[in-house]
Formats: C-alpha cells, structure tokens, sequence
C-alpha cells in the first residue's frame, strides 16, 4: 500500500476502481446490503483499508444511524477519506494505522474491501484474525479482492482480461498492461480456495462468496457464536 503515500496517487484514486474493478459501484452496494442484513439501525462498523472513504460515504449514505471507525496505514488517503465523507465524516473516526490499530470493539460487522491482497498469506490471517477478535458473535465480514487461479497459463489468462477490461473502460492500453504486470510481480496473490482456507483458519465460519469481477473475488463471513 505504499503507492498511496504518493500525493498524485492519492489525487487519481477515487477515478480508479470504477475503470479497474468491473462492477465496482455495485460491489460497494452489495457490501452495503450484506452489512444491514446484521448490523442494528445504531451499529458501528469498522472499515479496514478505508483510504478514499469510497465505501465509508456509501455505507454512510445509506444507513444514517451507523457509526463508523475506518482505519488505513496512509496519512493521505485518510485525508482524502475525510474530503469525500462531507458532512458524513461526524460519524466516522479516521484512525492511521493497521488492523492493531483498531479499538477492541465489539463491532456489529466489518468489511476490508480492496486491500487483503497487499498483503502475504500469513499477514492476510493475523489481520482476519485480528478481525474477528473484533466483532460481535454472528457479525459479518465483508472482504473483496484480487483472488484467482496461479498456475501460469490461468494467472495469464485472468491478467490480461483484467488488462482489457481497464483499457475497455478508459484507461490507456499501455496503462493498463502495465498495471497487469506490477499486479502479477509485485501482490502476493493467492487462490480463491486459499482465501476461503484463510477465513476458515481465522475463525470465521458460513463463508460465502457473492461476487466475482474476473480477477476479483469478494465474500462474506461471519464470526461464530450467534
């Protein structure tokens, strides 16, 4: 994530994830549904990677009553967060930092969206983990991100859709090879059966996938003892 401590990287994100992400309005918006499926009309939500308060304002929007605690490593992507919120940003703490950054809770649900594949497998669970022990008994996570197959022909043939998909919708063609080939170099990606295999491992339990944009996969879970 240190890209986004890069002041012109942090100015461009918020016209990203639409040109990168298929479906990416609707990914918010789904997250969003799952989250009043279990969260009370004064419930508190945490927003794990919330630089760009992208899904905080459309969390906010929706539901007037929650409260939120959005935590992110970058200084300026929580000062972007604070500018896209408006008004909304009085119900939300911003706080700098990682998962150990967030207070104890319990919160009635959390979602991490668009972050978990920044990091390796064994942060990926000491974060889920780290989650849980936040959460509510039978509260939901909501995570969606890179996760697809890693055999060589199949990791090519998902990049380079997700190259064209980015070039299909705006993004210079160059770019968007470009992007393909840091995303294949430099993530550590992993397998969808891996990422469920992780949720599994952190406790978490009813895990269900309900979304799929070519490279992207997003589910939701729930933490035991409802």
């Amino acid at each position: 994530m240190t890209s986004f401590s890069d002041p012109q990287a942090v100015a461009r994100y918020a016209e990203g994830p639409v040109k990168q992400v298929p479906g990416f309005l609707a990914l918010q918006q789904m997250a969003a549904l799952l989250l009043a499926e279990a969260v009370p009309d004064d419930g508190c939500v945490l927003v794990l990677g919330a630089g760009g308060g992208l899904e905080l304002k459309v969390f906010a929007d929706a539901h007037a009553g929650w409260r939120f605690v959005g935590v992110d490593p970058s200084a300026q992507m929580l000062a972007l967060a604070q500018a896209t919120l408006g008004p909304q940003a009085e119900r939300v703490d911003l706080l700098e930092g990682y998962v150990d950054a967030a207070p104890a809770g319990p919160f009635d649900a959390a979602t991490c969206l668009l972050t978990l594949h920044f990091l390796a497998a064994d942060e990926r669970l000491h974060t889920l983990k780290e989650l849980r022990r936040r959460l509510k008994p039978g509260a939901p996570l909501v995570v969606a991100h890179h996760s697809f197959p890693q055999t060589a022909r199949e990791k090519k043939r998902w990049l380079d859709r997700y190259a064209a998909f980015g070039a299909a919708s705006g993004i210079p063609a160059a770019n968007a090879r470009n992007a393909s080939e840091a995303i294949s170099t430099r993530l550590p990606l992993l397998t969808p059966e891996e990422d469920v295999a992780l949720l599994h491992e952190a406790g978490f339990e009813s895990v269900e996938l309900f979304y799929a944009g070519f490279t992207f996969k997003g589910w939701v879970a729930y933490c035991p003892g409802a």
